[in-house]
């Protein structure tokens, strides 16, 4: 068997990995994800790029969960040819309804702006690429399959496909496929996707998983330890109530998937206990009003704490104001507010959407807070800002920071260092092979070390783009 990293190797972003076999005498082929890169032109020349063999060649593509960076260039890998199936969860395909289409609009409408800029002379540099169309993200929505969790399928002879829980956003899945290649015996592959923490808000815990042969872990977060809620609680607290007493505004960069939702679980929480007073909160992203409402559809898939806090606002609505803004005229309004708002919004690395126009609009004065509250890909606008740059350039201006900055990795969907080796050592036994992917350099390197020194195992690899390894 062979596998070879395309995405997601010594980086967060493009998560993509294939897989060879032979099964029965045939050659098999297929990927886990197939994800976008995302921070800055080096990204996008990536995502132009053609894989080595023909898409044709791809029996199927397993999905471990919606977010762009995993799924987001699928529907141009079908408009080259493949044509089989996408096995995902039935929550991942709800979710991709929303955020495919939305990314062919981004890209089409930073495309459209950048050749409008260019006629007047108002744009240098290359014009962004729209990598592919709406009715490629139908095409490719109608190839996908989806699955419960524990369900165990066939994608094809001598292959065996089942889904667990990976606690990260709603329907992220650890992937287990079962491989029976020619005259070996049957290796079991355990893809982790993105891991969750445990005991955080939103998502259960994700699943233990007691055997594999050959293991790929990611390792976002595998040289640090995140704050711990009550730490995150008492931030996000100080800031917002310096903010209002300010009479600024509260801007909340938040990817639309997963993290919008934990945030407004948060702010709802801490209402409800008394240690925020009424807030009035605007959710300024479609993609986020429908992933929420989606959300709500999977109630049951949430954890016992956040569905007993979602009861009580429903129960107690004048606790807050919340709106879900979804009128282009209605965001642009939000503007004309000088003070007292908290305003959510996408993209969450500020590099697209909504976000750009709040930020323009709130960053140059100083009453106002910034929260991150996720990852933020280097070459990032978001990178930028946690990086402390005193101005950034939106719609071709400098834009001067004089916002206060705040990052609160604490709200992170992703486990940290001891969350992740916490999850490995439910594997009863090493690996034959473990592959630390989805972090930058220095984050893998931490995270594996820590693997061979703190669980001892051998045979930790970290892969570079392109690699591939005989396993």
């Amino acid at each position: 068997m062979k596998i070879q990293f395309f995405g997601a190797a010594g980086e967060v972003t493009g998560s993509r990995h294939s897989i060879q076999a032979s099964i029965g005498g045939c050659n098999r082929r297929f990927m886990v994800d197939y994800g976008m890169f995302q921070g800055g032109h080096e990204a996008s020349v990536k995502n132009i790029e053609s894989l080595p063999f023909p898409p044709k060649e791809i029996d199927f593509i397993v999905l471990t969960h919606a977010h762009i960076d995993h799924s987001g260039l699928l529907p141009r890998l079908c408009a080259q040819g493949f044509a089989g199936p996408i096995y995902c969860t039935k929550a991942t395909l709800e979710l991709l309804k929303i955020l495919l289409p939305d990314s062919a609009h981004l890209q089409l409408a930073d495309a459209e702006r950048a050749e409008r800029k260019k006629k007047s002379g108002k744009w240098h540099g290359d014009i962004p690429v729209a990598l592919y169309s709406r009715e490629e993200v139908e095409i490719s929505l109608n190839q996908c399959v989806a699955l419960d969790y524990g369900q165990i399928v066939e994608p094809c002879n001598g292959i065996r496909l089942e889904f667990h829980n990976a606690g990260h956003i709603l329907g992220s899945a650890i992937a287990i496929l079962d491989i029976e290649e020619t005259d070996s015996p049957t290796k079991r592959c355990v893809f982790s996707g993105d891991i969750g923490m445990k005991g955080r808000v939103l998502m259960p815990d994700p699943a233990i998983i007691p055997h594999a042969d050959l293991l790929l872990v990611e390792s976002t977060y595998g040289d640090r330890l995140h704050r711990s809620l009550q730490e995150t609680e008492d931030e996000l607290v100080e800031v917002i109530s310096t903010t209002m007493r300010s009479h600024g505004n509260v801007i909340i960069p938040a990817f639309a998937v997963g993290r919008t939702q934990e945030v407004l679980f948060l702010l709802i929480d801490l209402v409800r206990r008394g240690l925020l007073p009424h807030l009035s909160i605007w959710v300024d992203s479609p993609m986020a009003t429908a992933a929420t409402h989606l959300t709500q559809h999977f109630f049951s898939q949430l954890d016992q704490q956040s569905q007993t806090t979602f009861e009580w606002f429903k129960n107690n609505p004048e606790a807050m104001t919340l709106r879900f803004i979804a009128d282009v005229e209605e965001s642009k309004s939000l503007n004309k507010i000088k003070g007292g708002a908290i305003i959510i919004s996408a993209s969450g690395m500020c590099d697209a959407g909504r976000i750009v126009h709040h930020l323009a609009n709130n960053l140059p004065y100083a009453q106002n807070a910034i929260i991150i509250t996720g990852f933020q890909a280097y070459g990032s606008l978001g990178r930028r800002l946690v990086d402390k740059a005193p101005t950034v350039r939106l719609f071709g201006e400098e834009v001067l920071v004089r916002a206060s900055i705040h990052t609160i990795g604490g709200l992170s969907a992703h486990a940290d260092q001891a969350g992740l080796l916490e999850w490995l050592r439910g594997f009863k036994g090493a690996p034959k092979s473990t592959f630390v992917v989805h972090g930058e350099p220095k984050a893998a390197a931490t995270f594996a070390a820590s693997i061979r020194d703190e669980l001892g195992w051998g045979n930790v690899l970290i892969p570079e783009r392109l690699q591939s390894y005989d396993c």
